[in-house]
């Protein structure tokens, strides 16, 4: 199960009441006119926004994640059986598609829709009818009715399917996105969409998205625009991470991140997330790799890294990796692959030269502050203990949130603040209150990563824009 999944589990045990879905609703204060198309979205406790199209003729309601993180339309087929959905991206998948059996009165085109992913995959064919956003009626719309998910799956997701809103590069059998189709229809005056999203669950409406524009309400100040670097995602440079008024030095060179309506939490490199989670508090799982190779050859990389040994090559020259060039590989994969005996062996020595990538980066940033040695150690053994755990979120001390520090992202050479009342998720109120960390690991090695996936917890402070017209992303304080 994925991050979101989980999340929503354990969020829905705190709230028992039942959701009805958003209802679509025209406002004033747009900045391009009457050609705009707003959809009301619901909030279920800070984890997932969804709202409702129409599918099929006559049109049946449905309740989708308008999801920039990927390009298809999947909703439940009235042929499934057990039907869940799993996001399309190979990324952060999982998403739940739950069955419905309803009956469609559609174009059935019968090619099928067979995609793999790494926890699963999704059974079902493409059909073709009219799609019902808003105001908008989008004709001939290519769409997935999803039949069939076999892996054991969670379902407790308040949504029926997802709109994909990404590029059509990653849209699954190339099917021409909603999104283009409008465009390419003409239904919307300019070609923009926005996002603004509600954090306080409990208080109004839960956000809203905007087809053909964007609402001066729901932001302060100016949009900082930077341009789309890959399309398939909505993709773009970014550059450091600041935890407090420190440079956390992984991303001081660049990285990439991803502006993803459809992931609950802030995705970023294990090697900042460790750091964070150590900042402020978060309880993850001990790394006994990383606290050997602390033990083992912590002095060693000071030493080096002191006498200017060029640091990317520092955990193969010890032995902890094999290094192709660009990036550390493990040792003992070479023997995983050829003797299917020696498994555990290549998996330690993987996950010790993981380690040792890390401690290299954490201590360069720590002498570029001019720490004393033992310091340094002391430091990074701290952040071993603060891995967080593989594919799972982070508990932190409700009480401690006003001691917190702050995280800031450098997009469009401007800082991007993030407080802990932004980043942390509070579940609960008084003594069976909960919170989680916002952030969670993930590591895409280059050339494509490092990279960072600016979910939920990100676009709540930032009204985010997606110029498909220009080819960029804009970010503006949310009001």
């Amino acid at each position: 199960m994925d991050e979101n999944s989980r999340l929503a589990a354990r969020l829905a045990e705190k709230e028992g009441k039942p959701l009805v879905a958003g209802k679509y609703g025209l406002r004033g204060g747009l900045d391009n006119g009457d050609e705009t198309d707003i959809i009301s979205l619901k909030n279920y406790m800070n984890a997932q926004y969804f709202g409702e199209i129409g599918m099929g003729t006559p049109p049946q309601k449905f309740t989708v994640i308008f999801d920039s993180g990927s390009s298809n339309l999947w909703v439940p087929s009235s042929k499934c059986y057990f039907s869940v959905g799993i996001k399309s991206r190979g990324l952060l998948i999982g998403f739940v598609l739950a069955c419905r059996f309803l009956a469609f009165s559609i174009r059935d085109i019968r090619k099928s829709a067979d995609i793999h992913y790494g926890t699963g995959s999704i059974s079902g064919f493409f059909s073709q009818d009219h799609v019902t956003v808003g105001d908008l009626v989008v004709k001939d719309q290519i769409f997935i009715e999803a039949t069939r998910e076999p892996s054991i799956t969670f379902l407790v997701a308040k949504f029926d399917g997802i709109l994909g809103l990404g590029f059509k590069e990653i849209s699954v059998g190339d099917a021409v996105p909603v999104w283009y189709n409008m465009v390419n229809q003409g239904l919307v005056k300019e070609p923009v969409f926005s996002f603004w999203f509600n954090r306080h669950a409990d208080e109004g409406e839960g956000g809203e998205i905007i087809f053909g524009g964007v609402d001066s309400k729901h932001f302060k100040g100016k949009h900082t625009y930077v341009p789309v670097t890959q399309k398939g995602y909505w993709q773009f440079n970014m550059g450091d991470v600041y935890i407090g008024n420190q440079s956390t030095g992984f991303c001081s060179g660049g990285c990439a991140a991803i502006a993803d309506s459809g992931t609950s939490l802030v995705a970023g490199p294990t090697t900042i997330i460790a750091e964070i989670n150590q900042k402020i508090g978060a309880s993850g799982v001990v790394s006994q790799e990383c606290k050997a190779v602390v033990v083992q050859y912590g002095q060693q990389i000071l030493d080096m890294l002191l006498s200017e040994t060029q640091p990317a090559k520092i955990c193969s020259q010890i032995g902890l990796c094999t290094f192709d060039g660009t990036h550390g590989v493990g040792g003992g994969i070479e023997s995983v692959v050829n003797d299917d005996r020696d498994l555990s062996a290549g998996l330690q020595s993987d996950a010790m030269c993981t380690s040792c990538e890390m401690a290299v980066v954490w201590m360069q940033n720590q002498l570029k502050q001019n720490e004393t040695q033992d310091r340094i150690l002391n430091y990074i053994n701290e952040l071993c203990e603060r891995l967080p755990s593989p594919m799972g979120e982070s508990s932190v001390d409700c009480a401690s949130l006003g001691s917190m520090p702050s995280v800031s992202f450098t997009i469009g050479g401007k800082s991007f603040e993030l407080t802990p009342e932004q980043y942390i998720l509070k579940v609960g109120e008084g003594a069976e209150a909960q919170c989680i960390s916002g952030f969670t690991a993930l590591d895409v090695p280059p050339p494509r990563g490092p990279l960072w996936i600016l979910g939920d917890v990100f676009m709540g402070a930032y009204h985010t824009v997606f110029d498909y017209g220009n080819l960029r992303v804009g970010f503006a304080e949310a009001a």
